[in-house]
């Protein structure tokens, strides 16, 4: 008996290709306003690499087909090696700084969205569109049950714009912040010309105002004026 391999349309390929980078641009959405190195553009590639190698092992063996032969091939092997690769780029959004490591939910994330390409590509519209949804409760309705239930995550993060001259001393400003129990999570000092100026991201702890330390810091010798924003 002749068995054919299946075949997928040109438009319900155009449809899982764009469901997949739908569903994937979504999380990495979240993960943009989450100010996350993997935003929306990794996540919808993500998305789309995983979807795309998903159809290739299942519907892209159409033109080694000859009618008589008896062509055997199993897709997950293929899906298998999509959740092995996204180990990498996921790797890559880990970041240890310390004792502190950063980047696990931006990796999960990353992992998660690979699956629901995996779903769209086989046509598991279904799973890929519940996989979404849920991952956005996960990644926004639950980051801000935390924050209410564990006070030590409601510290907030100010980027902080300091013009400076040769005077200023980087020993000075971090004494005024560790004073107030905040903290550098990273800095570029620029110059332009005679100007410079440092870019700070800072975290705050709870109760404490950008307005607040960024008075303290104008205070420093060498600072010539501060700007903050959330």
């Amino acid at each position: 008996m002749e068995t054919a391999p299946p075949v997928l349309s040109f438009g319900e390929l155009m449809l899982r290709i764009g469901l997949a980078g739908l569903l994937g641009g979504l999380v990495g959405l979240e993960r943009e306003f989450s100010d996350q190195p993997a935003g929306l553009r990794t996540h919808a590639l993500v998305s789309f690499g995983a979807a795309l190698f998903t159809m290739a092992g299942a519907y892209g063996v159409s033109e080694f087909f000859t009618g008589d032969d008896i062509i055997q091939f199993d897709p997950t092997r293929i899906a298998a090696q999509v959740v092995t690769g996204i180990g990498f780029i996921g790797a890559g959004a880990i970041l240890r700084q310390g004792i502190t490591v950063k980047g696990l939910t931006t990796a999960a994330s990353l992992w998660v969205t690979a699956s629901i390409g995996l779903a769209v590509g086989l046509g598991y519209l279904e799973g890929g569109v519940a996989v979404t949804a849920a991952a956005l409760l996960v990644l926004y309705v639950l980051k801000q049950i935390e924050r209410l239930l564990f006070p030590r995550l409601k510290r907030g993060y100010i980027r902080m714009r300091i013009e400076l001259t040769s005077q200023m001393r980087l020993s000075d400003l971090t004494e005024v912040v560790e004073a107030h129990s905040a903290r550098i999570d990273g800095m570029k000092i620029n110059t332009d010309g005679e100007e410079r100026h440092l870019v700070a991201r800072l975290q705050l702890p709870p109760g404490l105002g950008g307005d607040v330390l960024a008075e303290e810091i104008s205070s420093v010798e060498g600072v010539t004026a501060v700007d903050w924003q959330p």
